[in-house]
């Protein structure tokens, strides 16, 4: 190979290896210019009043509350067989004016707003367990009944 032909060629390529390291210099500031704004986290908080809990019910079931809870409680959800935090709401007020519910209005069937349901469902509904707040077995089959009279 000429000596002409060596020079030219480690020119080509050094200029070459030149253009490329800028490219990803610049690439690199560019990169760090557009990254996105930090996302707030989500807390448990935010995502909790979103929650459904049937409670054992199947969505035709809870159907057939929602539409109980919209016709007498004030519920305003869809009826989409999701017990959410609207539909325990209602089923609170309901609760509350009726079977010793003593907690807020907050849409979370915690254990008072269980006590207060298996008040109901033991009045009239075949509920033969304890008023402890967890919705068992037979909470859960109360619960059933109570959907499938609606």
């Amino acid at each position: 190979m000429r000596p002409n032909a060596v020079t030219r060629t480690l020119v080509s390529v050094t200029a070459a290896v030149g253009i490329f390291a800028g490219g990803l210099a610049g690439a690199g500031a560019s990169f760090a210019a557009s990254a996105p704004a930090a996302q707030p986290a989500v807390t448990a908080e935010a995502v909790t009043p979103l929650a459904v809990n049937n409670l054992g019910l199947s969505a035709a079931q809870a159907r057939k509350v929602q539409g109980w809870l919209k016709k007498h409680w004030q519920y305003r959800g869809q009826i989409d067989g999701a017990l959410g935090t609207e539909s325990w709401k209602a089923f609170q007020r309901c609760l509350k004016k009726y079977w010793k519910y003593q907690g807020a209005i907050d849409g979370k069937p915690g254990v008072n707003t269980v006590k207060a349901l298996q008040r109901l469902l033991k009045d009239s509904w075949g509920y033969t367990g304890k008023i402890d707040g967890d919705p068992g077995t037979k909470t859960k089959a109360a619960f059933k009944r109570f959907a499938n009279a609606l």
